[in-house]
């Protein structure tokens, strides 16, 4: 992850946060506790849905600490190398970068997932996608599994996790998404997923209990490309061709030769 240009020596956190966005290069001198920070910058992220939780998230990311730690220690001022920290991320995230794009994370299915804008963003919708391949898929046996698509490996790898015994194959056309994933697996500890590098199912072999998938559905001249975290996003992650159906409707063409008797396909 690639932080902005900054200048030598670390910037002072303003008392002002309306000074952050009209003038970033002139700062108060006077430091600022968690609190303050918290309280000030929180009200000038206008542009944010959940401005607090945003500010918590990258506070707790530039003091290396978890948001717990700012509700212990309120009064804890910030050093000039975390000052500045926080002020590259929060400018970046005025400027629309997503959250999990500036901090480098995110977390699915209570695993903690590195990702970069190689890679969409897992969203906790996704998840439902989980559950319902858990509730198709036995406990301990051991079962033939593709996840085409893979990403940041977020599906791949929540059901890896719960399903120890399984086979994965996770497939991606991006080599720079496979590298997060294989990174992702290695961090975890997941030893039974396969990262292949394939459009698809073209270089997958044999058949599978269960094929699932987070293909792009967005039509090419969707409004929403241009607005909130997607339009930083991948877009060969989210559109495929004018209508947003090309990938499903080349998935279920393609996936039939590949699902075993009484396979499924999500």
């Amino acid at each position: 992850m690639r932080n902005n240009p900054s200048s030598s020596s670390p910037r002072a956190l303003s008392s002002s946060p309306q000074a952050l966005s009209s003038s970033p290069r002139k700062r108060g001198s006077r430091k600022l506790s968690i609190v303050n920070i918290l309280n000030q910058f929180s009200q000038a992220l206008t542009s944010s849905q959940t401005p607090l939780l945003d500010c918590e998230i990258l506070l707790a990311f530039a003091i290396k600490a978890s948001r717990t730690y700012l509700y212990t220690r309120p009064e804890q001022t910030l050093t000039p190398e975390q000052q500045e920290a926080f002020l590259q991320a929060f400018e970046q995230r005025q400027q629309g970068k997503p959250i999990a794009y500036i901090v480098g994370h995110k977390e699915f299915w209570s695993l903690d997932l590195l990702v970069n804008s190689h890679v969409l963003i897992p969203r906790p919708e996704t998840e439902l996608l989980v559950e319902i391949a858990l509730n198709l898929l036995p406990k301990d046996q051991s079962l033939e599994i593709a996840d085409l698509g893979t990403g940041s490996g977020a599906i791949a790898l929540a059901i890896a996790k719960e399903r120890p015994q399984a086979n994965i194959k996770a497939t991606d056309y991006s080599k720079e998404a496979l590298h997060i994933a294989e990174q992702n697996a290695e961090r975890l500890k997941i030893k039974n997923v396969q990262f292949v590098y394939s459009n698809w199912c073209n270089e997958l072999k044999g058949s599978f209990n269960l094929i699932v998938s987070n293909p792009p559905y967005i039509a090419e001249q969707d409004p929403h490309l241009s607005t909130g975290d997607v339009q930083f996003e991948p877009k060969d992650a989210l559109i495929t061709g004018p209508t947003g159906l090309e990938a499903i409707t080349h998935l279920i063409d393609q996936c039939r030769k590949h699902l075993r008797t009484k396979g499924y396909l999500l």
